[in-house]
């Protein structure tokens, strides 16, 4: 007999990241060899020393049912955390830790939005920003950052983008997928624009914090603007900075009445996240910093590699990202051809499709990310198979008629 299903999954997709990764591993059961760039997934082991963390809290009887908003050991870390990188001040119950990131902003989104109320998101966007958005009722509304910019947020597009229907701004700097940053001097004008609209909420996503070359920093909107601290969400968590994304542990900052009302959706929901993930995450937390460090080195040569391999290529364009760890080469130049496998290339979907199929390497559309024609591909993985997709997206566009 027919089912039916409730109307806000209407036209929701799997995120594209997702997909292309679970196309990916098809072709690789097949005996493909598949280079994965599409997962935004560290590839560095979680540190020993928060492993042995979690043992030692298994091992001490740290298994029942947690707070719905995190364990004080946890809590009172993100308080220092925050404090010591991020010159933000929280009190317990100001804080409150969830399943990752994203369920941070489903339940932000879900404790806040009605239909009809709208979101504006900058793009290019982690997809999940407009999907959640959407599951609620609202509207995303885009504001362009162009490649000419850096990526950059700029104030007079924010500014065209609200409306009195705006019930949130979403902030993500260092960017997933450009690797744009936001200095202090552009959060400053960004958050001049917010004072004209006190109704307006602010979520700040901040999980690349740490990821960022070149001795640049990223601003926070809370500490550049503390006035607006008090309608600011400052979300984060370990899963990128100390490869823990497995663990399923974000976070996030904000005026207690919103963390109330977001405690109260997680717990009808998942209630609270698993304890010994949350004794590692302390761990990583009040770790030594040179471990971050390490990887931001590591990062920082591939990114480099990467952008120089692509800007080779006759056809590409690629900035050079300040943070994060993927690279979003554009191309433009290679519409309206043809592979040497025979597919027409109209879209940036088309040529990641044909890139999958013929060389065999996996990365994400820039329409995904509401900005075409784009790739996105994710630079957290070795030297020689950065070296060996580049090679390969080479031959590819040399191959376009």
């Amino acid at each position: 007999m027919p089912r039916s299903f409730a109307r806000r999954l209407d036209g929701l997709p799997a995120p594209a990241t997702i997909e292309m990764a679970r196309r990916a591993r098809a072709l690789r059961a097949e005996g493909r060899p598949v280079i994965s760039l599409a997962l935004g997934e560290p590839d560095f082991a979680t540190p020993p020393a928060v492993v042995e963390a979690a043992y030692k809290a298994a091992r001490d009887g740290q298994t029942k049912y947690p707070p719905v908003d995190g364990t004080p050991a946890l809590k009172a870390a993100i308080a220092r955390k925050f404090v010591r990188e991020s010159g933000l001040d929280y009190t317990p119950e100001q804080i409150m830790v969830s399943n990752g990131g994203k369920q941070v902003i489903f339940n932000a989104f879900m404790a806040t939005l009605n239909p009809g109320d709208e979101v504006v998101v900058p793009t290019p966007y982690w997809v999940s920003y407009p999907l959640i958005a959407r599951m609620f009722g609202a509207t995303p509304v885009f504001a362009p950052c162009q490649e000419e910019d850096g990526f950059r947020l700029r104030a007079d597009v924010l500014a065209q983008a609200l409306t009195p229907r705006t019930r949130w701004v979403v902030l993500n700097f260092p960017n997933n997928p450009t690797g744009a940053i936001c200095p202090a001097g552009d959060m400053a004008e960004i958050a001049e624009v917010l004072r004209a609209y006190p109704d307006v909420w602010i979520l700040s996503d901040e999980i690349y914090e740490h990821l960022v070359f070149d001795g640049v920093r990223s601003a926070s909107i809370a500490a550049v603007a503390p006035d607006l601290k008090e309608r600011t969400i400052t979300l984060n968590g370990v899963s990128k900075a100390y490869a823990m994304t497995g663990w399923r542990v974000g976070f996030a900052g904000g005026p207690a009445d919103l963390i109330g009302a977001m405690r109260g959706v997680q717990g009808n929901a998942t209630s609270g996240v698993c304890t010994i993930a949350q004794a590692a995450a302390a761990a990583a937390l009040d770790g030594p910093p040179d471990l971050v460090a390490t990887m931001v080195e590591t990062y920082s040569r591939r990114r480099s590699a990467v952008v120089e391999a692509l800007r080779a290529v006759p056809g590409l364009t690629c900035a050079m990202p300040e943070g994060a760890f993927y690279a979003y080469p554009g191309v433009a130049a290679c519409l309206g051809r043809t592979s040497a496998g025979g597919q027409r290339i109209e879209t940036d979907h088309d040529f990641a499709t044909a890139l999958l199929e013929e060389e065999f390497v996996a990365t994400v559309p820039g329409s995904a990310f509401g900005q075409s024609p784009y790739l996105r591909l994710s630079c957290a993985t070795s030297d020689d198979v950065l070296a060996e997709a580049c090679t390969r997206m080479a031959r590819f566009v040399s191959g376009l008629k």
